[in-house]
């Protein structure tokens, strides 16, 4: 087998040997103009190889150029970003408020207050008093804050036809702890302290104004944490007595507040201490009150002028806040040491309840005092405000220690529409009753007052 396989490829060599050189030489005779042609088609396949390398090389350049611009792209927005971080923020707060991640923070700030209302008193009292109408504010200013927790603010008051600094303070927040410096509220009392944009009634309970609450120029901390409030300062005279006259005192203030909330009700539960200190030998103090508005300068109560070294004060503040309804009570003893005579006490006190009759809304409390009110429904919403009514009893007593000053005991009602969160409407009826007046009915010292007030505000 394995011969006859070898014989047959022996035979078979031959022949394809012979059939590759037939077809070789047919092919090595084909004509010149053939060849001609296949040169030509090879020249035309190296032409379109190259015009494809060159078409490739040019994609390679686009893709590169492509590849680079969405790298500058992507850079150009990171840097974008960043640099967002140190844009200008916008907010809405009545006002714009201008606020930089960096920690500047800028807003113009302010407040219009107009009052009108009329007061009825005894004839006998030669106190026609009549119809009255006056901006009770008018305050324009600024606020802010700067890098590394500092904070600022000052304002101006452009009422009562003069213009008086309100506020001119700088401070420093650390953590729980603030500190301030300056022309500021020291801590006498949560009706004291709770603005005057956001109190029940046009003007606050009797004893703030009659024993002299005002801001004084001093240094001050305060401590915060949870529901625990303390606040304490050291403080010389109002920023207009000093620059008008030499400083006439010092005091210190203490306040501490616990604020717990039970479920949806809001606690409040203060006290405060105070003493000042009167540094002229010849000072003087006097405790009066105008009856319940203040745009009469009439003041049925009145103690007169006491020699006085010092004044001693303290506090006792209650309120609660669940739902609509709130409840607020103060009581408070001011105590003035008096050469030469006995030293009174004088007491003063109130308490009030309030509803919204509006669904959904209640009275705003931050830090201690109350705050704004912010409808459910305001006008911005498409909705009629917040509508409030409030009951006051308003007690004064000036009588002490042989002083006769008076003593008042008011019953008052507002009613207060609240359009937006930075527009009030208000109206307001006192009944003031008074024993001991200063002022006399004829022969009579016990009489009743009539007072009613509208007022219409709004603040940024």
């Amino acid at each position: 087998m394995t011969n006859k396989k070898r014989v047959c490829s022996l035979t078979l060599a031959p022949v394809a040997l012979a059939v590759s050189l037939g077809w070789a030489m047919p092919a090595h005779a084909q004509s010149s103009a053939e060849a001609e042609a296949l040169r030509q088609e090879m020249a035309q396949m190296r032409a379109q190889m190259q015009a494809m390398a060159n078409k490739i090389n040019s994609l390679e350049g686009d893709l590169a150029s492509a590849n680079a611009n969405a790298e500058a792209a992507k850079v150009a927005a990171t840097e974008a970003k960043d640099a967002s971080k140190d844009a200008v923020k916008v907010s809405w707060k009545g006002a714009p408020q201008f606020e930089g991640d960096n920690g500047w923070k800028f807003k113009v700030r302010g407040r219009v207050q107009v009052d009108s209302g009329s007061i009825n008193a005894p004839s006998g009292t030669g106190q026609d008093l009549g119809w009255g109408t006056e901006v009770r504010r008018a305050r324009l200013g600024v606020e802010g804050g700067m890098p590394g927790g500092i904070g600022y603010k000052f304002e101006v008051d452009f009422a009562e036809n003069g213009v008086d600094i309100t506020d001119a303070l700088v401070n420093y927040k650390a953590g729980d702890v603030k500190l301030t410096i300056g022309q500021h509220n020291n801590f006498q009392s949560l009706e004291e302290l709770t603005s005057s944009r956001h109190i029940s009634f046009m003007e606050r309970a009797a004893f703030t104004d009659a024993f002299n609450f005002e801001r004084r120029v001093g240094v001050s901390a305060e401590y915060h944490k949870g529901a625990v409030l303390v606040q304490t300062g050291l403080f010389s005279d109002n920023i207009a007595d000093i620059s008008n006259t030499t400083n006439n005192s010092y005091g210190g203030d203490l306040r501490v507040v616990f604020m717990p909330k039970m479920g949806n009700t809001q606690l409040h539960l203060g006290g405060s201490l105070h003493y000042r200190d009167l540094q002229d030998a010849a000072s003087t103090v006097r405790y009066r009150q105008r009856p319940f508005v203040h745009f009469t300068g009439t003041r049925f109560i009145n103690t007169g002028n006491i020699p006085a070294k010092s004044e001693t004060s303290y506090g006792l503040e209650a309120a609660a806040i669940a739902g609509p309804l709130h409840f607020a009570s103060e009581a408070y003893w001011q105590k003035v040491s008096s050469p030469g005579f006995a030293d009174p006490t004088f007491f003063g006190g109130y308490a009030e309840i309030g509803y919204f009759l509006t669904k959904g809304d209640h009275r705003g409390y931050k830090n201690g005092t109350f705050d704004r009110v912010k409808p459910k429904n305001g006008f911005d919403k498409g909705g009629a405000g917040a509508v409030q009514v409030n009951l006051r009893y308003d007690y004064l007593d000036l009588n002490d220690a042989g002083i006769v000053g008076g003593k008042q005991d008011g019953y008052a009602v507002s009613v207060i529409w609240t359009p937006t969160a930075y527009t009030r409407l208000m109206a307001n009826y006192g009944r003031m009753e008074y024993t001991d007046a200063a002022i006399t009915a004829g022969a009579d010292t016990k009489y009743g007052v009539d007072v009613f007030g509208v007022r219409a505000q709004f603040d940024f």
